[in-house]
């Protein structure tokens, strides 16, 4: 992110306060704002820090609402895409692999704990010829770390489940490893969750629209065999599920994480007795043949849960990209409680609040958090960052000229997160 040294003189206030026995003249100190801001309303901001994430680079800023670095992170390799402060201070972010055997947008491989000064404390690379670890990574609350990877599944292979291509394919999973013994400690695939109507012949086989709870493997094919392209994940702790985007299913899926990992093999256990099968799942209905419920998604980045501190708690965030109508939309969507996935059923979630703009629009990246004020910060991939309240007033825009950001995320001036910075 280039943050530009040239500044523009934002509000000069220059208070003549008339006395009766004296002629003082107040002037209040202006403020001054970098010039990549294009919008400030004072009425309306919340004053807090930003981390502003570029995509696939080497660094990451926090700054304030007027534009200045509060700090700076440089790093020895490249972003492979998320990173976040986590509340004692440190860093936690996906990076790239020097060379992997294959890649899509968003790959990464390595994914390091960094201390608040940007010092690796501990890595540990997910890169091999058969899988790799991509796009986002989240901490735990027992302290292990949770990361998206591509499963590769030579074409033969997969041509024998039932899956029509010609190609390799990469079917999403989650893992789940322990920093302090680099051990794998819980595991979901995807691919153990498949239904197909291709091959009669073969156990997945079955009628896709009866069982909403499968992922039907040839609902979308492409020619690189990235067929599902997952982005993003968040964990209710209470109730210990996933959320994964999956943007070219253009959905949302819900899945139990209070399973051992040979029950997320299996369609029960866990706390829903539903084993690793999808408990939930929105945005599309298309993709598991539901003819009921309107597809809100076209393509979808960053399943964000509003968290309890935050107005709209229990609440989740969506960007939805928009890529059939080049405009953007940030949702604001209400989960059913409980989840409710059933064949022949509008499945999909309340709409609470939406944001749209005739100059928000991204097909890729980007994403939304909520701010404690009720305002929602939403970064736009191409452009940078926009501030708008629950009433869709823009109250802050930040124009990143020329840089693209994978994400930004809102951190409150006295928050753990800041406090631990040392700043």
């Amino acid at each position: 992110m280039r943050l530009l040294n040239k500044i523009l003189l934002f509000t000069l206030i220059v208070l003549l306060n008339a006395c009766k026995n004296d002629d003082i003249r107040i002037i209040e100190e202006p403020v001054i704002l970098n010039d990549a801001i294009e919008i400030y309303n004072e009425n309306s901001i919340e004053d807090s820090y930003v981390l502003g994430v570029e995509n696939g680079a080497k660094n990451a800023f926090l700054f304030d609402k007027i534009g200045d670095t509060i700090k700076e992170w440089n790093f020895d390799i490249k972003l492979g895409n998320d990173l976040e402060i986590l509340p004692d201070g440190r860093l936690l972010g996906m990076f790239k692999t020097e060379a992997p055997f294959f890649e899509f947008g968003g790959y990464g491989g390595i994914i390091r704990i960094l201390n608040s000064e940007g010092v690796t404390e501990w890595e540990y690379e997910y890169a091999s010829q058969n899988y790799l670890a991509h796009h986002d990574v989240e901490m735990l609350p027992n302290g292990n770390v949770l990361f998206l990877v591509w499963e590769k599944v030579d074409a033969i292979t997969a041509q024998g489940m039932g899956i029509q291509t010609n190609v390799d394919v990469y079917p999403e999973a989650l893992l789940e490893v322990n920093p302090s013994t680099n051990q794998i400690v819980w595991e979901w695939h995807s691919i153990d969750h498949m239904i197909q109507e291709a091959v009669s012949t073969l156990p997945t086989f079955g009628n896709v629209g009866d069982n909403p709870q499968l992922i039907d493997f040839n609902y979308l094919i492409e020619d690189n065999g990235d067929n599902w392209h997952a982005n993003g994940i968040d964990i209710d702790e209470e109730k210990d599920v996933i959320y994964i985007s999956v943007n070219f299913y253009n959905e949302v899926w819900v899945i139990d994480h209070n399973t051992t990992t040979q029950q997320a093999s299996t369609h029960s256990g866990g706390n829903y007795n539903k084993g690793g099968d999808l408990l939930y799942r929105f945005g599309n209905p298309t993709a598991y043949r539901n003819s009921l419920g309107e597809q809100l998604f076209h393509r979808n980045h960053f399943p964000n849960l509003i968290k309890e501190n935050k107005p709209g708690f229990g609440n989740i965030l969506i960007y939805e990209n928009g890529v059939d109508t080049s405009q953007s939309t940030v949702y604001e969507l209400e989960i059913p409680e409980p989840f409710n996935l059933l064949p022949n059923t509008n499945n999909e979630p309340n709409i609470v609040w939406s944001f749209t703009d005739e100059n928000l629009f991204f097909s890729k990246i980007s994403g939304a958090v909520r701010l404690t004020n009720g305002n929602t910060l939403i970064c736009e991939g191409d452009y940078g960052f926009w501030e708008v309240t629950n009433t869709n007033e823009i109250a802050w825009k930040f124009n990143g000229q020329g840089s693209t950001f994978w994400r930004a995320y809102g951190y409150d001036i006295n928050s753990p997160e800041i406090e631990n910075q040392n700043l």
